[in-house]
């Protein structure tokens, strides 16, 4: 969604790069081109105006004259006001101290309520509560049925007493409040600990609309009202927004539809023109696109400086912790790494959800967006085909797999035989580089490993480097010389003297401070190492 706003700043902080002072006039060009990428991303122009006059009076201050990198200051700059207009922290749902938790969802019609309501029920169900979802929403067509599929997906119950209308033609039965109300009281009889009610919503913002919101508000007494807010509908996000909050009042905002193409201002103007935090995003389709709205990771989005925290919290959610012990555990033991390993590895990045989006959480990843959106998912359904065709063995001893083997595994698969030949190419060098890291080998710098300066048996001294050479004397006079000989001869002569002190403690009897080398198990000779005679 914010893909021609975070090109439009990184474009104009690229002009910044390499300055060692910022003059008056870069500040100004700077904030004039950012003024022009908000509005052109439908940023309400109070919004823009606030933001600019911040910019400007933090970046013609000391805080980047006086900065080593003036033009990096001016990006964090922008990224403190960009969390600050997000809302600066993110903002967790209040839960009743008496459950049931009573949260109610308001919003135009195809705002994307009913979706919603069974994101945010799974969503709580992962945290361990148990939801209920109540079908308020008797107006549109078909929206009883819609969310009692949603509810089923997401394993979830649904009170719907009443089944709605099937077509717009039919006339509204049946009443939201009483339906709302005969809810909760279902809820607290079941002991469910929240309470999710989809109420109706209208084209429009009008009189009916607000006065049955405002209604089913007053019946239930929630603790959360939700405004669900269509991110796509640009301008008209900041007049809806208004007139919800002043006819019904809601306590957060929920932004649906955020992985469309529109231009974002909706995010980043309802928070400032409401005052109400925006609390959880909708990014797709699946019940699983659904994520709670961290302003300053959307802020480094925004940026291009990427959301790691968001891509290892949705690896903690879905990684398999059994089997990543299980892989950590050959690791150690330098088991070779086979296909099956790379299967069920591809499995676990696959449970994730789309590579795509999870490549957009890197940093930097804006710079090669157009290489990213030609990226196809179901390149790891293919490689997935190409593993399950081969056989166990081959699985485990890829280098049987010559020409007829290939031929047969690409038929299997269904695909080209250079696509296997690809998989067993880069399987080879993932092969490799576990095996290497397995090993210890390749880190520079480290002791004992093989082909490291003075590492092993290919590392270290040259063989017999200094071995057999006779002490030369230092001085060249030839009676000094002598001398120097003589003493020379006499300390190799002279008992090595013990050591003070031990490595290994005192106490024991029969060595230097009470130590006793043959109590140990040690080779032959080994105990001159530690002072023995």
């Amino acid at each position: 969604m914010f893909n021609s706003l975070s090109d439009r700043l990184a474009a104009t902080f690229k002009n910044l790069k390499g300055k060692g002072r910022l003059s008056e006039a870069d500040i100004d060009a700077t904030a004039r081109e950012i003024r022009r990428a908000l509005l052109d991303a439908d940023v309400a122009v109070p919004v823009v105006r606030e933001f600019i006059a911040h910019i400007k009076e933090r970046s013609l201050g000391e805080e980047v004259s006086q900065a080593l990198n003036p033009g990096q200051q001016v990006v964090k700059i922008v990224n403190d006001e960009l969390v600050g207009i997000l809302g600066g922290e993110t903002r967790r749902l209040n839960l009743a101290k008496n459950p049931p938790t009573v949260i109610m969802l308001v919003g135009l019609q195809g705002a994307g309520k009913t979706t919603l309501a069974g994101k945010l029920s799974q969503h709580l169900k992962e945290q361990g509560h148990t939801p209920m979802l109540v079908a308020a929403d008797l107006q549109r067509p078909n929206a009883v049925k819609q969310l009692q599929v949603n509810g089923e997906r997401a394993g979830v119950p649904v009170y719907a007493p009443h089944p709605g209308v099937s077509s717009e033609f039919e006339d509204a039965t049946g009443d939201p409040v009483q339906v709302a109300r005969d809810g909760v009281a279902e809820a607290k009889a079941k002991y469910n600990d929240v309470v999710i009610v989809d109420t109706a919503g209208r084209l429009g913002v009008d009189s009916e609309l607000m006065e049955q919101a405002a209604n089913i508000r007053s019946a239930v007494q929630p603790d959360e009202v939700l405004f669900v807010l269509d991110a796509m509908i640009g301008q008209d996000a900041v007049a809806t927004a208004q007139s919800f909050n002043e006819g019904v009042g809601f306590t957060g905002v929920v932004l649906s539809k955020l992985d469309g193409d529109a231009r974002g201002g909706a995010a980043l103007s309802v928070r400032s023109v409401t005052g109400k935090p925006v609390m959880f995003a909708s990014t797709g389709e699946s019940l699983s696109d659904f994520e709670v709205f961290h302003p300053d990771r959307m802020a480094s989005r925004i940026l291009d400086m990427g959301d790691v925290m968001s891509l290892i919290e949705q690896a903690e959610r879905s990684w398999d912790k059994a089997e990543a012990e299980k892989m950590a555990q050959k690791f150690v033991d330098q088991e070779d790494f086979t296909l099956d390993d790379f299967l069920d590895q591809m499995q676990q990045i696959k449970n994730m959800g789309s590579m795509k989006k999870l490549l957009m959480m890197m940093p930097g990843a804006q710079g090669m967006r157009q290489q990213l959106e030609q990226f196809d998912d179901r390149q790891i359904d293919r490689i997935e085909a190409i593993i399950r065709s081969m056989t166990p063995h081959e699985r485990v001893a890829p280098k049987i797999i010559n020409g007829s083997r290939r031929a047969r595994i690409a038929r299997g698969s269904g695909v080209q035989v250079s696509e296997v030949n690809g998989l067993l190419e880069r399987f080879g060098q993932a092969q490799k580089m576990m095996k290497k890291m397995a090993s210890g080998g390749g880190m520079p710098g480290m002791p004992g490993m093989p082909g490291m300066p003075g590492g092993g048996a290919a590392g270290g001294s040259k063989k017999g480097k200094g071995k057999g050479k006779k002490a030369k004397p230092r001085s060249g006079n030839p009676a000094k010389a002598a001398q120097e000989m003589r003493e020379l001869e006499e300390r190799r002569k002279r008992p090595a003297a013990p050591p003070q002190g031990s490595a290994f403690g005192k106490g024991a009897e029969g060595g230097p401070d009470g130590f006793d080398p043959s109590s140990l198990n040690l080779p032959k000779g080994f105990e001159k190492y530690l002072g023995g005679n």
